[in-house]
């Protein structure tokens, strides 16, 4: 039995859909509007559930307020495990407010109400967590819980993945308890100040026993100590809306590790994944079905040669 936990935000994204996204000062009028269930730590949570997890549980919390219901009626929708998901009375539910233009690029303001309160386990979550195969991670909850919940996964032998997002210096005693962490090339570049990806991985490799860079339209880069490093490539697409495609690439490259995958094929099912997933408007309504993935997989290869298209990020 696979079974995935997640600790991380749970969001309403308010997503606004436009040929060009405004600079500073600009007013630009959308063609669209759309209200989505998301957050990077629910996202994650349900690309796993949608990849084919057996169990994938939820630890974080809402706002007593509609949006907490509605992402509450969600989560559980898509299978997951929703009994250490809190409703907190002192704060709204989490938004994040998203442009997205016609080329899929997208910027992103998060509002994280009832995600700030997420400073420390709660009851009830560490022995969630050690009854887990794998424990997710990311950054838009205080550090100060992700640091508690990476601590407790280590106590019981829990593999434990990070996704440095959003982009910010990590103290020491959190990477020494991260058994992968999955930044993007930008994340990469904040934590170790080196813009090369290759470089910025064997950094990274002085912290934590293996890396995975997400790389967008040129594939990901997995590297692990003693070993040497691995590009892999995604199916060529024309995205549409990239929000989510980190998430789902990561959601379910656990599930596929986790079952005991070889990490190369395990990096081309999510980097399949995510390329199904930018095809599609939003972030978790996007998220792909295991046998989606699967026959999407089929046509993707592994090389170690150099970067090639991809799309998760």
């Amino acid at each position: 039995m696979t079974h995935i936990a997640v600790l991380g935000s749970t969001n309403m994204d308010l997503v606004a859909y436009v040929a060009k996204a405004p600079q500073r000062g600009e007013t630009v009028t959308g063609r669209e509007f759309r209200t989505l269930p998301g957050g990077k730590g629910a996202n994650q949570a349900v690309a796993a559930a949608r990849a084919g997890a057996d169990a994938v549980s939820m630890i974080g919390a809402v706002g007593a307020d509609a949006f907490g219901t509605q992402l509450r009626a969600a989560l559980e929708h898509s299978g997951v495990d929703t009994d250490l998901l809190r409703t907190v009375d002192t704060a709204a539910t989490g938004t994040a407010h998203i442009v997205v233009d016609d080329e899929g690029g997208n910027a992103i303001v998060v509002i994280p109400g009832a995600n700030a309160t997420l400073t420390a386990l709660a009851l009830g979550d560490e022995g969630l967590i050690a009854s887990a195969d794998t424990l997710l991670l990311q950054l838009e909850i205080p550090v100060e819980g992700v640091l508690a919940a990476a601590q407790a996964a280590r106590r019981h032998g829990v593999r434990t993945i990070l996704t440095p997002a959003p982009a910010q210096p990590l103290p020491a005693e959190l990477l020494g308890s991260i058994d992968l962490l999955v930044p993007n090339e930008h994340e990469a570049a904040t934590l170790t100040g080196l813009t090369d990806a290759h470089d910025a991985a064997r950094s990274l490799l002085s912290q934590v026993p293996e890396v995975v860079v997400t790389l967008g339209s040129r594939g990901s880069l997995y590297a692990a100590r003693g070993a040497e490093p691995v590009m892999v490539q995604a199916p060529h697409v024309t995205a549409v809306d990239t929000t989510g495609a980190g998430d789902t690439f990561v959601g379910t490259l656990a599930v596929a590790l986790a079952e005991g995958g070889l990490v190369p094929d395990a990096l081309t099912w999510a980097s399949s994944a995510a390329a199904l997933s930018v095809q599609r408007p939003g972030a978790s309504a996007s998220m792909p079905f295991r046998a989606e993935i699967d026959a999407q997989a089929n046509g993707s290869r592994t090389t170690d040669g150099s970067p090639t298209n991809g799309t998760a990020s």
